[in-house]
């Protein structure tokens, strides 16, 4: 089900949304400061090209005062209006019972773009073995 998922998923969107994170992590990498939120960048648009079968962790380095630091600015940036744009498209998608599993990978989505500093993106089997 996940790699169907996954196809429908980069067929409908999901390689034009990786794009655009892919282009603006070049953006933003242009320069010194961009650098660590290019790199934020890049860990969205990984999945948002393939989101099922994954899940976003949170990551020891999450507590200390240089996540909060770049996660406030972060938010401030751009993340509120990531976050927003995922948010609503969930709210779409949940409309059909099909669009559910859609929903719920934008959410995942939301939550990383809203606060990416200290959070990892792993495949699911990786941590359902910890657990």
């Amino acid at each position: 089900m996940n790699t169907i998922g996954n196809i429908i998923w980069f067929l409908f969107g999901g390689f034009l949304v990786a794009l655009e994170y892919l282009i603006s992590s070049i953006l933003m990498m242009l320069t010194i400061v961009g650098i660590p939120f290019g790199f934020q960048t890049l860990k969205l648009a990984g999945l948002a090209l393939w989101p099922f079968n994954k899940e976003v962790i949170s990551t020891p380095a999450a507590e200390g005062c240089l996540s909060l630091i770049m996660n406030v600015l972060w938010i401030f940036l751009d993340g509120i209006w990531i976050c927003i744009t995922h948010l609503i498209f969930a709210l779409l998608f949940t409309i059909t019972i099909i669009g559910i599993p859609f929903a719920r990978q934008h959410v995942k989505l939301a939550r990383l773009a809203f606060v990416p500093f200290g959070l990892r993106v792993v495949p699911k089997s990786s941590i359902s073995g910890n657990l």
